[in-house]
């Protein structure tokens, strides 16, 4: 039985390195904070803070209650081996290496977060999905691996919206950028960015060929109003074009001018925004995304920063894939940056795609500790 006292004084010892490694003492600060600001006459005057500042709150309490739970758990399952060892029964010794296994397996679920080392990798996330090489297929490509995105978020509990999209003719999208909402969401999703190849009988080809398919994800983390605010966005240098909203929301939406385009004109850099069914709703939020992106690139200046945030900038075409989908002749979803592989194709594409981000972020982990 000594063993299994000695595990989980291990796991004691990793506990106390993982709170501290992941800053759980200034999130309980930081719980303190954002309580005093809630409780101000004033705060719900703004509805949009109020949100973040109410998301926050209930993304750190979340993760704080869970590793107390966690510790909790490992130091009342120590009292009951230790009970055991000196006293208990045959019956009661085989409950206790399932309690021990049990903390064993949740503990390294928890742990896993510690791989979130990277500067932004707490934020929320702006994924952006581009058609590449391959017509109608590239379009249905996009929508394809927009549901895989949206169905893994859904599994962590993260909220999506779309902030802007270029529907295909025919099917899918030409383009399309949502906004992912929950602590780590960044660190969750960089894995993603690049691009991903597509292998399939086309359902767009009257002859049943094999066609091969691209798109490119970039993922951004979200700056916050404080970020962005250290950008000082010259009105005359931005121009602001207004155009029909494309996407769903009703017959308001759809038959005013409430999508709005801002561009910087020194950088040529430009953010659409018509999720909203206010054009002052959208053009705040399109200036809010501009505005953080060229603080990131203020940022990212150094070469070795714009590779972490934005990932590098890859044609969406033959080559340059991190993964490879294929659907024919034979079932293969293959990560080419870790050789991590499955033939359940089906439950990749419906949001099962942990397997490859643990791998990334593991490797990602080893690079940064050499």
């Amino acid at each position: 039985m000594s063993l299994l006292s000695d595990k989980l004084i291990n796991l004691q010892h990793r506990h106390g390195l993982a709170v501290l490694a992941l800053g759980i003492g200034e999130s309980r600060e930081r719980v303190g904070e954002l309580e005093v600001l809630m409780s101000d006459a004033g705060f719900w005057g703004d509805q949009e803070r109020a949100r973040k500042v109410s998301q926050e709150l209930a993304d750190l309490k979340k993760e704080i209650g869970a590793w107390d739970a966690i510790g909790k758990e490992i130091a009342d399952t120590l009292d009951v081996v230790t009970m055991a060892e000196s006293e208990g029964s045959a019956e009661d010794k085989q409950e206790a290496d399932r309690l021990v296994a049990n903390c064993e397996e949740r503990f390294a679920a928890m742990e896993f977060q510690m791989l979130f080392s990277g500067e932004y990798d707490k934020r929320n996330a702006i994924i952006s999905f581009h058609a590449g090489a391959g017509g109608t297929d590239a379009n249905d490509w996009v929508a394809m691996l927009l549901r895989m995105v949206m169905r893994f978020a859904e599994q962590k509990g993260f909220t999506c919206d779309i902030l802007d999209e270029s529907r295909g003719e025919e099917a899918g999208y030409k383009s399309v950028t949502i906004a992912v909402r929950g602590r780590y969401a960044y660190g969750w999703f960089r894995s993603e960015a690049g691009v991903h190849r597509l292998v399939r009988i086309s359902p767009f080809d009257g002859e049943k060929m094999r066609h091969t398919t691209f798109a490119l994800i970039e993922v951004l983390p979200e700056f916050d109003a404080m970020d962005a605010a250290a950008v000082e966005l010259d009105m005359d240098d931005v121009r602001i074009d207004t155009f029909l909203s494309s996407g769903k929301g009703g017959q308001s939406v759809n038959t005013t001018y409430s999508a709005v385009r801002v561009t910087h004109l020194p950088t040529g850099m430009a953010v659409s925004c018509q999720n909203e069914r206010s054009q002052l709703q959208n053009k705040e939020t399109a200036l809010n995304v501009l505005k953080a992106r060229l603080f990131q690139l203020m940022v990212t200046a150094r070469a070795e920063k714009l590779s972490d945030i934005k990932g590098e900038h890859k044609t969406a075409a033959w080559g340059n894939q991190i993964r490879s989908y294929v659907l024919h002749p034979y079932k293969m979803v293959k990560d080419h940056r870790t050789d991590v592989e499955t033939s359940d194709t089906e439950s990749v594409l419906d949001g099962k795609i942990l397997p490859f981000i643990e791998a990334f972020l593991r490797n990602d982990a080893e690079k940064r500790n050499r």
